[in-house]
């Protein structure tokens, strides 16, 4: 078995793996060949793309949706041909699931450029093998394929639900019928939060929703503003996060006072975030994910407005309570179950007795708990190795996979949330894509 010499394997159909096959398959080289392997089935949806709910949405406007960064009005092009007259500008949030069939049509349509480059398996992958000849991908069926080089797109992971299976995961087969006056309990209060608040809300419950967070916040809304320009010379790069607070308060603070909003200094700060991030030593970095992250988190991925416009007026209404407290656990009583919480500043525990619990957590950050059985393979065999923070797999500043003896690999490049301890902000399809692009071109050139 030979690995033709411009063959790649993508491990993981989701949005980088569709980037990454779309970008490679824009090459005019009739001798490329590209495998995209799935184990869902379905090509460009993943964890993000595959929600059912029209009211689970992107929350980045479809003006920066495009797949490709140099055809920024790509996506806009393909809405308005799908969906005529519906839309009066770009500044709309479509539902996630019409956005996975956008990501399907690029995969489609990339593969019929140059009929016969392009192969789509629904399978799984076990295990890779970096051999003198290739990378050889074994896959659950008993088979493998060997190609020159291997790209792990592998994206988000659920945890499992807390609370020794009590609690359930929004829209899982354990998300049964739920009687619309039962109460219920929300842990988390990021975006996981508002699709199961909105999940609620499409059902017509009329209960009342306790969300348990241990910061108390809840995500902030978009406007349609510009972002200010801001000067790369000007970016405290590799100062301590307090010298960047107090940096970005105030900036923000000039903003507003010219009139200006907070969400424009956010969205200006954007080109440099990766930047940042790989400025600061890893005690910084510590320190960002423990203290900082949430805050940043509700004002750097915002909601659309009016779903936030309807989030804050079930709180406004009563229908929605917000907790600062920690979660310490649940029992089932009878037919309800018995939370634990300790509220935020004290020592005290209450107990709420509730009908239902929801774990929006989030998703799972901590490689070295992977529940995917090829990055479990990866790391049991020394063939990679989680980054400093644990919250990806290490790999160079070119995407290269870097093994526990510190070798960078020559065939296996890595691309979207597992490239988190390097980038950090690499989860949205604004940063994916330009990754992709990157990642591409540098094998292609090879």
């Amino acid at each position: 078995m030979s690995a033709a010499s411009r063959s790649i394997t993508i491990i993981g159909g989701g949005a980088s793996g569709v980037l990454l096959a779309a970008h490679l398959l824009r090459s005019d080289d009739p001798d490329l060949r590209v495998t995209l392997i799935e184990k869902q089935g379905r090509f460009g949806q993943g964890l993000a793309y595959s929600a059912r709910l029209r009211h689970h949405r992107v929350n980045v406007p479809a003006r920066g949706m495009s797949a490709f960064a140099d055809d920024p009005h790509h996506f806009w092009r393909w809405l308005q041909r799908h969906e005529p007259g519906k839309h009066e500008n770009a500044f709309v949030f479509v539902p996630r699931r019409l956005y996975g069939a956008y990501l399907e049509d690029v995969l489609r349509e990339a593969g019929a450029r140059m009929p016969g480059r392009l192969l789509v398996l629904s399978e799984e992958a076990l295990a890779l093998n970096e051999m003198p000849a290739g990378v050889e991908t074994l896959l659950a069926d008993g088979s493998s394929i060997l190609s020159r080089w291997a790209a792990l797109a592998v994206g988000h992971e659920t945890q499992a639900a807390r609370g020794l299976g009590i609690a359930v995961r929004s829209g899982s087969e354990r998300d049964t019928p739920l009687d619309p006056d039962a109460r219920v309990m929300i842990l988390g209060s990021g975006l996981s939060m508002v699709d199961a608040w909105i999940s609620l809300a499409e059902a017509n419950h009329r209960g009342p929703i306790t969300v348990v967070s241990r910061n108390g916040l809840l995500p902030t809304g978009h406007r349609d503003i510009a972002p200010i320009s801001i000067d790369a010379a000007d970016v405290p790069f590799g100062r301590s996060l307090t010298y960047l607070a107090r940096w970005f308060r105030d900036l923000v603070r000039d903003t507003e006072a010219r009139g200006g909003d907070w969400r424009s200094v956010v969205d200006g700060l954007r080109p440099y975030n990766q930047r940042l991030w790989q400025s600061w030593p890893q005690r910084e970095k510590s320190q960002f994910l423990r203290h900082v992250r949430p805050w940043w988190n509700v004002h750097r991925h915002r909601l659309p407005p009016d779903l936030h416009a309807r989030l804050a007026q079930a709180v406004n209404e009563g229908q929605v309570k917000l907790v600062a407290a920690e979660f310490v656990g649940i029992e089932r009583v009878g037919d309800t179950v018995r939370a634990t919480l300790r509220p935020r500043g004290t020592h005290q525990r209450e107990i709420m007795h509730v009908e239902r619990v929801y774990d929006c957590g989030g998703v799972s950050v901590d490689v070295r708990a992977s529940s995917n059985p090829l990055i479990q393979h990866l790391v049991r065999t020394g063939a990679a190795q989680a980054d400093e923070m644990h919250i990806g797999l290490a790999i160079d500043d070119h995407c290269a996979l870097i093994d526990a003896d510190a070798r960078v690999s020559q065939r296996v490049r890595v691309v979207g949330p597992l490239t988190r301890g390097r980038f950090f902000e690499i989860e949205a399809v604004p940063d994916i894509r330009v990754q992709c692009q990157v990642v591409a071109a540098s094998l292609l050139a090879s």
